[in-house]
């Protein structure tokens, strides 16, 4: 594919520099070519039209069968079957209008090409010409911007209905760090001015407020299927974005402000790794690096899917690296690995 695409750009750069060329000879004053196009030339360009036209089609189709696993994967929270649908809407509206647009372009490029003795009618305007395809996009764009606001509007409705959990993301280069609300499911006030180091206190959290005393610092997500969390992420350096695709969530967080996202997961990190396209990907990512392996370079481990946290801001030369693993377990398992955490309170009381 690589060398496929090499070549496709070698020759359209040729193609270009030509043009370019041909351009340069022609605003060049003094000489007399016969750059008139003749029917034969017309009737080639038109055949040709209808070529470039198979071609975009095949290109399409060519894609869809060989890229569609690189699409979004399965989706792992409860809003993310309405925002999958959006999606699968909006893309199937523009396959079927770039269709016939580019069937009619291209039908009407070689039907009304240049030929002697014919003469071309100039229509002033066509009043239900204009009406049809200016109405029926309009129509279209409408229905799926409102239903696009009110899909956001469900999405972001951040509120602390079905008692969900309040965690913390935080952002830096180049890594991420949680924080749980604890016992009280009320974060404690921090400030990246409050950061010491010497007192592994990375966060900046306000060790003078008291509900910051049961908060739970971690740097693996863990989260119980079923059960709304509420997140609030903040930066401490530059741009970042909290990215999770399994979940459809993602989130800028900014360096001087909290943001907010909500979710519930649907699917357990288990129940993910039993999905049939979830264990066609590990397969031919352990097939890859067994032949790496064979040739003796690195990444020769077997893969197992877990779910992860992404920053989709470039950052810095690290950006590519700064990930976080994500855990989803049934609410047992995810009591049991919270109860074995160290407050923030005891780790400062530890230093």
């Amino acid at each position: 594919m690589t060398a496929f695409l090499t070549i496709a750009v070698l020759v359209f750069l040729g193609a270009a520099i030509y043009q370019m060329t041909k351009i340069f000879e022609l605003s060049q004053a003094g000489k007399q070519q016969d750059q008139i196009a003749n029917d034969k030339d017309n009737r080639v360009n038109g055949y040709l039209m209808f070529g470039f036209l198979i071609f975009i089609y095949g290109l399409a189709i060519f894609s869809f069968v060989k890229y569609s696993k690189v699409l979004l994967p399965v989706a792992a929270s409860e809003h993310g079957s309405e925002y999958d649908l959006l999606m699968l809407v909006s893309f199937v509206i523009i396959l079927i209008a770039m269709v016939v647009v580019q069937a009619l372009l291209h039908y009407y490029a070689f039907k009304y090409r240049g030929q002697a003795g014919v003469k071309a009618l100039y229509y002033a305007d066509n009043s239900k010409l204009e009406l049809l395809w200016t109405g029926i996009p309009v129509i279209v764009l409408a229905v799926l911007i409102l239903w696009g606001l009110y899909t956001w509007s469900e999405i972001m409705d951040v509120n602390n209905d079905d008692d969900p959990i309040v965690v913390e993301l935080y952002a830096q280069q180049f890594n991420w760090t949680a924080r749980y609300a604890g016992e009280d499911n009320v974060l404690g006030d921090a400030n990246v001015r409050l950061i010491d180091i010497d007192r592994a206190n990375i966060l900046g959290v306000d060790e003078s407020d008291s509900y910051a005393a049961d908060d739970i610092v971690v740097k693996e997500l863990h989260l119980p299927v079923g059960r709304k969390v509420n997140f609030k992420m903040r930066s401490q350096d530059v741009l970042h974005s909290a990215y999770m695709p399994h979940f459809r969530a993602q989130m800028n967080c900014v360096p001087g402000m909290i943001t907010e996202f909500s979710f519930t997961p649907t699917l357990t990190t288990a129940e993910m790794r039993a999905q049939k396209d979830v264990q066609a990907k590990v397969a031919r990512t352990n097939k890859i690096r067994g032949e790496r392996a064979a040739r003796g370079e690195e990444n020769s481990d077997p893969w197992e899917f877990d779910y992860i946290l992404l920053c989709n801001k470039i950052c810095g030369k690290s950006h590519y690296n700064m990930q976080m693993k994500i855990i989803v377990e049934d609410e047992a398992s995810y009591n049991k690995w919270l109860a074995s955490q160290k407050t923030f309170g005891q780790q400062m009381a530890a230093n």
